[in-house]
């Protein structure tokens, strides 16, 4: 562009010249080895230019000849680089591919038609064919050879580092990743690689040191910082619970402040401020945390907050916590498991079988068979719950790299990866199989066996009310009878006792068969809460649900 102006400029000046010469016209007179020339001042002007422009184009023809050969030369040479970097450029597509034996070729083609000191993406290419071939030693001494190269110190040490960490060196892998950070600090892999060794050494202040520098170059985002800084900083309140309270929630609340829904560090700030006798505060951490996220770890602990509570105290609490979030399985079961504890059983049952109703899981049934063993201590309804729990999907749990943990953990024991731990239901978890393709909750709880009665042996038993008495036909009569209605279905196998009763009223049989089945608990009309009759109260106790 400068040029096109310069020569438009120069243009311009000789118009301007040879128009100012034609306004004033002269004569020039020339006397040169005894002759005289004569003519205008115009000729003499576009004569000397003339001379002018040939000359240059004399000299320009001159030096075009002059240098022809090495013109010739750099343009065989531009073209055998232009081949070279067309091989380089499809060799590491070639190896980015997969394909071996086309990346090896390319590699020696491009070998040859480019010097390895002129371009050092040749080791990278060498390196990589040598990779996918499954030649790990000589790749190795190829990023090894790259990382002594200034220029591609970085490219090298990662390609080590791969390495080490593909062989199980846990060691070398962190000292290329240190190596890496000090030459290049802005690099995220080596800065990330980096503070995941340190977490797993526990050095915990040490990693908040590098994530500080690491934020203050930029090189990971923000969110993604105060994340793991959090995470460090509650593993260090972890660390600090137990010797230095005071610390261990200073450490939480400044994690709490980077990430309001992480879980463990409000679980660690409640307990320090719990032992420091500050129960207000601590139960209003957990009461905005419970709010954000209903956890069942959330829950346990504030229920038990104060040692000395009775279990009605308990049951109190978990109350409140099921104000704070209404219809939510995990307060539904909390205030079960409390009322339990407490001995409500009807409260207990009720809340139950309505967190089973919202989310049928393992271990709400397994609740339900307790609340069922100190209700009724019915085998055959306790076994009924224990069946539907084994069929239920798993309760959600730390997961990290396909293995579970009791509590929370910074760093994944498998892969060494910090904040590795999510909850969520296991991996390995699979749906259970069930006649209709999946659990109905609904179902499980119409289909809960009535309770089994239980004789008691007296004094004087009427032979005409027992069992034994019965004729051998009869008996048999029954018993076929019961095997028919349960194969009819939960509705009659629920609806009939499976003992033998007294004959009831017309009316009264009426009305039992019109009561529809409840979708949770019993109806009134039960069989196996229906009150005996007088001659048999003398005879039999029966256990209420």
């Amino acid at each position: 562009m400068i040029r096109i102006l310069f020569f438009v400029l120069l243009v311009l000046c000789l118009a301007l010249g040879f128009a100012w010469l034609a306004d004033r016209p002269g004569e020039l007179s020339l006397i040169w080895q005894g002759q005289l020339i004569e003519m205008s001042l115009m000729r003499a002007a576009s004569i000397l230019i003339s001379l002018f422009a040939a000359v240059l184009i004399v000299v320009w023809l001159l030096r075009t000849i002059w240098l022809s050969p090495h013109t010739v030369t750099r343009y065989f040479r531009s073209r055998k680089r232009d081949r070279g970097y067309q091989a380089l450029s499809t060799g590491l597509i070639a190896a980015g591919a997969g394909d071996a034996n086309l990346a090896r070729k390319l590699a020696a083609r491009t070998r040859n038609l480019i010097s390895s000191d002129q371009e050092p993406l040749i080791h990278l290419l060498e390196a990589q064919t040598a990779l996918i071939e499954g030649k790990y030693d000589d790749a190795r001494k190829k990023f090894e050879a790259m990382a002594d190269d200034p220029e591609t110190r970085e490219l090298g040490l990662r390609g080590l580092y791969l390495e080490a960490k593909r062989l199980g060196a846990n060691e070398a892998a962190r000292q290329y990743a240190e190596r890496a950070s000090e030459k290049a600090p802005h690099l995220p892999w080596a800065t990330l690689a980096t503070l995941d060794h340190r977490s797993q050494a526990r050095q915990w202040d040490e990693a908040i040191r590098l994530l500080d520098q690491s934020r203050a170059a930029h090189v990971l985002e923000k969110n993604e910082a105060d994340r793991k800084k959090a995470v460090l900083l509650t593993a260090r309140a972890m660390e600090r619970l137990d010797a230095d309270p005071k610390s261990a929630r200073d450490d939480a609340q400044a994690a709490l402040k980077l990430d309001d829904r992480l879980v463990p560090a409000a679980l660690v700030a409640a307990k320090a401020l719990f032992r420091e006798e500050n129960l207000r505060k601590g139960a209003s951490i957990l009461e905005r945390m419970w709010k954000l996220d209903p956890h069942p770890d959330i829950a346990r602990l504030y229920v038990r907050a104060r040692g000395g509570d009775s279990a009605l105290d308990r049951l109190k609490r978990a109350k409140k916590l099921e104000s704070l979030r209404s219809n939510n399985a995990v307060a539904l079961a909390t205030v079960a498991e409390a009322a339990l504890d407490a001995r409500e059983l009807a409260l207990a049952r009720t809340k139950a079988e309505a967190a089973a109703r919202l989310e049928p899981r393992e271990s709400i049934f397994l609740l339900l068979a307790d609340i069922e063993e100190a209700d009724t201590g019915d085998e055959g309804r306790i076994r009924h719950w224990m069946a539907q729990a084994l069929k239920s999907p798993r309760d959600p749990a730390w997961t990290a790299d396909g293995v579970t943990s009791p509590v929370w953990l910074p760093v994944s024991p498998v892969s060494g990866r910090l904040d590795a731990f999510e909850w969520k239901a296991p991996p390995s978890q699979i749906a259970a199989a069930t006649e209709d393709g999946h659990l109905n909750p609904a179902q499980a709880i119409r289909t809960h066996p009535p309770v089994a009665t239980v004789p008691r042996p007296v004094e004087e038993p009427a032979p005409e009310r027992t069992v034994e008495a019965a004729p051998t036909a009869e008996r048999d009569q029954t018993e076929r009878e019961r095997v028919e209605r349960e194969r009819a279905g939960p509705e009659k196998a629920i609806s009939v006792p499976d003992r033998k009763e007294p004959a009831a009223s017309p009316a009264k049989g009426k009305d039992a068969e019109e009561a529809p089945d409840p979708f949770f608990g019993r109806p009134p009309d039960d069989p196996g809460v229906r009150e005996p009759a007088a001659a048999e109260r003398t005879t039999t106790n029966f256990r209420l649900f």
